[in-house]
């Protein structure tokens, strides 16, 4: 059985105007009537199709092309951006693929505006780039914590639509999407952490710190997607307590990307019937 799946991204971008996360259910599977066992198979599915777009992604960068993607994951601890990297991501070839993971800044980092280590990462044209966090750190946990005055947060808001509408017209399509996860899941989650020795090493007691700043944390995503949400790089909120659809979203916002550049094969730069006849009437090595 298959499922269509053209309602699915549809149904995750965050119209323009406030937006109110707590009115935005975490387990559901908005564009999606199948089950887990459904999704799954739906996903598996898309594999051969995304896998096929992605090479035709890389092999026009590496004939002239512009076009690049980015897709940045967002979300709150135990959220899954390593699971759905490994799950979506990874039914690609990891060569076409340039994965970055952003942790506190460096004193250098620090140095320069909060843009020039995310810019330095952007992934060359023909790639998939994913950034697990991003440029937002730096208007979350930053009025979160108050990293930065809150004059300069505002100033961010705006550097970064500026700094998203320059990629969009150099050829980059920026996805961006926020795995929307239960305050109740989380707690689930690293209690299952706790549970499985093996899984002791993903426990970061600072999680548990930031819980008590659960309700800022929520009002600091609500900001900065109001205020980010933009025709050439949209919010999208993917409900993220079933992990199976928060696989099968980020999969389908990937394919569709992929698949609105409606590319062909490179033309060959060379005469393929001479080359061919060369080595045809070559001489046994």
């Amino acid at each position: 059985m298959s499922f269509p799946l053209s309602d699915l991204t549809a149904s995750l971008r965050i119209a323009p105007g406030p937006i109110d996360l707590a009115a935005l259910e975490t387990d559901v599977a908005p564009g999606f009537d199948g089950d887990k066992k459904d999704g799954e198979q739906a996903l598996l599915g898309l594999g051969p199709e995304l896998a096929d777009l992605q090479e035709r992604l890389f092999a026009d960068g590496k004939s002239g092309g512009r076009r690049s993607i980015l897709l940045v994951l967002q979300g709150m601890d135990t959220s899954g951006k390593g699971g759905t990297l490994r799950s979506t991501v990874g039914l690609v070839d990891p060569q076409g693929v340039r994965i970055t993971s952003f942790k506190a800044p460096t004193p250098e980092e620090r140095s320069h505006d909060f843009l020039w280590r995310i810019t330095k990462a952007l992934p060359p044209v023909g790639l998939i780039g994913v950034f697990d966090r991003s440029h937002y750190e730096d208007v979350l946990i930053a009025r979160v914590r108050s990293l930065a005055p809150p004059e300069e947060i505002e100033r961010r808001y705006d550097a970064i639509n500026a700094w998203e509408a320059e990629l969009a017209a150099e050829g980059t399509t920026v996805i961006k999407c926020m795995l929307h996860i239960s305050a109740a899941e989380q707690k689930e989650r690293l209690l299952a952490r706790l549970d499985d020795e093996t899984k002791h090493w993903k426990y970061n007691p600072g999680d548990v710190d930031e819980r008590e700043l659960w309700p800022a944390y929520q009002e600091a995503y609500a900001i900065a997607i109001e205020r980010t949400n933009t025709e050439v790089a949209p919010w999208h909120v993917v409900p993220a307590d079933k992990k199976w659809y928060r696989n099968l979203a980020i999969g389908t916002l990937l394919h569709d990307a992929l698949r609105s550049y409606d590319l062909g094969w490179p033309k060959a730069d060379f005469d393929v019937e001479h080359e061919r006849r060369r080595l045809l009437d070559e001489s046994p090595l």
